[in-house]
């Protein structure tokens, strides 16, 4: 039998979630929530929002007569049920047995879609006409081949059909960057494409900083970095999948087997641009680009 307290692994580390109690239950019966995030407590703060507001939704309510502390997340069990608010690819890392019926004790919702880069690069040459070369710039996270195959020829192939030169670059410590974007330079790179990954928001102010600096344009895989300064992204609407990952928990409240909830996959794709961005990069974003755009930051 599973322990239906429930435990929520976003990512990897950081935060505890405030309490929540079912608003049509006594308040005797309380519900504890731990939330594990890479980053910073405010960038944290981010990610749970969207979360919480689907459990409102859903008759939860916040900071009923519980207090939690670090020590939940120490005790992570084969039993605790975990929900993954936004993971990468799950199928091939042995957390899961299948995408449609994980086992276990861990389900939730994934943002893996490498099906998605063909058009990111579309809408990159858009942007920018002269887009020949790119680099394509991987963060500091170990790729199992599983995962990164995928990726890159979900990225090589749209590229070669498109006449752009793919070169790869990656670094381990954060120090290697400016060496990195130095050589972008050297090889003539047009563009940059950045791969997402959990650790890809601790140093984002940096990459930004050389990207304005070199004047390369960036296609992002989420919206959310283009609302911190980036220049365009394509990609899944964190804030909708997060919000959906609230119905697993309270499916799980009802006495679901986390096992037997199929991965969830987005469902609603947003593209986001910035003209401030595009204004200190020189670039002038066509039209033609911008009237497909979600969000354009002014």
């Amino acid at each position: 039998m599973l322990n239906r307290r429930g435990f929520l692994r976003a990512v990897s580390v950081s935060l505890l979630a405030p309490p929540l109690v079912a608003e049509a239950q006594s308040t005797e019966k309380v519900w504890r929530i731990g939330f594990l995030h890479a980053g910073s407590k405010i960038n944290s703060a981010g990610v749970l929002r969207p979360f919480l507001e689907g459990l409102r939704q859903l008759g939860y309510v916040e900071g009923k007569t519980l207090t939690g502390h670090a020590s939940i997340v120490q005790k992570v069990t084969k039993t605790l049920p975990i929900v993954t608010l936004s993971a990468g690819e799950l199928g091939s890392s042995g957390m899961v047995a299948t995408l449609a019926k994980p086992g276990g004790n861990l389900t939730g919702m994934q943002v893996y879609s490498p099906e998605l880069m063909g058009k990111r690069l579309q809408i990159l040459q858009e942007a920018v006409p002269s887009l020949r070369r790119i680099a394509v710039l991987r963060t500091p996270i170990q790729w199992r081949p599983q995962v990164f195959a995928p990726y890159r020829q979900a990225t090589d192939d749209p590229a070669t059909k498109l006449g752009i030169r793919t070169r790869y670059v990656a670094f381990d410590d954060p120090a290697e960057l400016h060496g990195l974007f130095a050589e972008m330079m050297k090889e003539r790179d047009d563009a940059l494409l950045v791969w997402a990954n959990p650790n890809i928001g601790v140093f984002f102010d940096r990459i930004q900083e050389l990207t304005i600096r070199h004047r390369l344009p960036a296609m992002h895989e989420f919206g959310s970095y283009v609302r911190r300064g980036g220049l365009i992204a394509y990609g899944p609407k964190l804030e909708d999948v997060r919000r959906q990952a609230a119905t697993y928990v309270d499916r799980i409240f009802k006495g679901a087997n986390p096992g037997d909830l199929p991965i969830g996959q987005p469902t609603t794709f947003e593209l986001v641009i910035n003209l401030k961005t595009a204004k200190a990069l020189g670039l002038t974003i066509p039209q033609s680009v911008l009237a497909r755009a979600d969000q354009v930051i002014e």
